[in-house]
């Protein structure tokens, strides 16, 4: 829509002011001309905003005295100086002295346009500034979103000589790399320089990539950030495009991925961890039932054989003494109360039956087995006299606690053991501890330390938590922290770290 422009006119009478008017009208040009008669009146008319002036030279004021005015009050409006007659001198002093335009009274052509000249190029300011205003609220959108994302914003070019520089860097290179916009725009190779040693060669590589094949540059890495003992993880992804120059410009993003990274490893470790484990147990079954037919076949089958050899001669059609039959009943008796003490014995290492009778029992049984056996001490303390849980629960506590005892037996050198047995909160606790040389984090973290990754394992299948550590004195604590029946709390949920 064309703005109506507003024009004072300095030392026209009314009619000549009509005059005007008239003629803007019937070239229909949206303009309306106001007057000014007295040089007191202009400095305050000037005060508005005005798009264009026009003077008449000879008047008072003058044309010359409305440029001085026009200077004074630092306004760039255009002036149009009319005369009466032409003159090339004074035509020549007034667009030194600023005019716009000098134009004969009478020429009415070149007055229309002038003004349709002038009206002109405001439109072509008025487009430029809302231009700029469209630009300026864009920027401010882009810097306020880049100054919110969780990582950096940039633009590179790599320039054919090589060379490299940012356009733009967002505020978060602070905090990602310890620089400064100003100081990475400045110095360009700052940020190569923060690159890890073994990952600068991939870094390299992926960049020529994506400059030659203007493919996305996607490259994941370490860097130390400027100030930072710590080494970080980042994922640069950023698109070229080719400048017209010649150069390659791209528009990227850079992201903090130290934690994603670390739970990726964690990951990984765990799965190997796992596939270990996983073929650790599936050979230690092999083994278990390896030796539990080795016994059936050496011990009952021996003895089973036995019987039947003990039975064999009573079964022919000889005469005997009824003392022949006694002695042989009695040793096929004996040999069957062999087999029955293999049986229950291979039955009791496949799952005690003491566990029937509760885990309290069962725990403080196989301590008083680890005492006989070991010559070690083992006290237990539990706040009840029976703990009511599930048959597989009662099972998995009862096998940690066997684990724990055989690794005791295996490196601890103890002379002591300390078990306490409790719940509370729907938490079943076992605490074991022992007074021996104590286990380190290298210990922890072998690679064939199964016995305590079966132990963290059955615990975490349950729900529940499992705790190792060396004691400041002396010894080594284990404590599993399991819930009853699967019901955790939100308190447990948060709860500690893992040993």
């Amino acid at each position: 829509m064309v703005r109506t422009l507003a024009i004072l006119l300095v030392g026209h009478t009314a009619a000549e002011a009509e005059q005007i008017n008239s003629l803007l009208r019937r070239n229909n040009l949206s303009a309306e001309a106001q007057r000014v008669e007295t040089a007191g009146g202009l400095s305050e008319a000037l005060q508005q905003r005005w798009d264009l002036v026009v003077a008449n030279e000879q008047t008072n004021p003058s044309a010359v005295h409305v440029l001085d005015v026009l200077a004074k009050l630092k306004l760039d409006t255009p002036l149009i100086v009319r005369i009466t007659r032409w003159d090339e001198q004074i035509a020549t002093c007034l667009f030194a002295a600023g005019a716009q335009d000098v134009l004969l009274q009478s020429d009415s052509i070149r007055l229309v346009a002038a003004v349709r000249g002038c009206q002109r190029q405001i439109e072509r300011l008025q487009d430029l500034y809302e231009t700029q205003l469209a630009l300026e609220r864009s920027e401010a959108r882009f810097r306020a979103i880049a100054s919110n994302l969780p990582g950096l914003v940039f633009q590179f070019v790599l320039e054919a000589d090589e060379r490299v520089f940012f356009p733009y860097v967002s505020e978060s290179s602070r905090t990602l790399l310890g620089l400064s916009p100003g100081y990475l725009q400045k110095n360009p190779d700052a940020f190569a320089s923060l690159i890890q040693a073994e990952d600068a060669a991939d870094y390299d590589r992926s960049l020529l990539d994506s400059c030659r094949q203007l493919s996305a540059w996607n490259w994941e890495g370490r860097i130390q950030a400027r100030g930072d003992e710590d080494i970080k993880w980042i994922s640069l992804r950023a698109t070229p495009r080719r400048t017209p120059r010649g150069a390659v410009l791209w528009d990227g993003i850079m992201l903090n991925i130290t934690r994603n990274k670390q739970i990726e490893l964690e990951i990984a470790r765990s799965r190997a961890q796992l596939e270990e484990l996983s073929a650790y147990s599936q050979k230690a079954k092999e083994q278990e039932r390896m030796r539990i037919a080795r016994e059936i076949h050496d011990d009952i089958g021996g003895t089973l054989t036995a019987i039947k050899c003990e039975l064999v001669p009573c079964l022919d059609n000889s005469s005997r003494a009824p003392e022949f039959y006694r002695n042989k009943a009695a040793a096929v008796e004996s040999l069957v109360d062999m087999v029955i003490d293999s049986t229950r014995r291979i039955a009791l290492d496949l799952r005690p039956g003491v566990l029937d009778c509760g885990i309290v029992a069962a725990v403080r049984w196989q301590a008083r087995e680890f005492n006989q056996r070991t010559g070690i001490a083992c006290v237990v303390a539990c706040n009840c006299e029976e703990i009511m849980l599930d048959g597989d629960l009662a099972v998995a506590i009862f096998r940690i606690f066997q684990e724990a005892l055989t690794n005791i037996a295996k490196h601890a050198h103890a002379a002591e053991v300390q078990v306490k047995l409790s719940e509370a909160d729907n938490q079943v606790y076992l605490e074991v501890t022992d007074d021996g040389c104590g286990i380190t984090r290298p210990d922890m973290n072998k690679v064939n330390s199964f016995g305590i990754r079966s132990m963290r394992e059955r615990c975490q299948q349950l729900g529940g938590h499992f705790y190792i550590q060396k004691k400041k004195e002396a010894g080594t604590e284990v404590m599993i922290r399991i819930p009853v029946n699967g019901r955790v709390s939100s308190r447990d949920r948060l709860g500690g770290q893992e040993g």
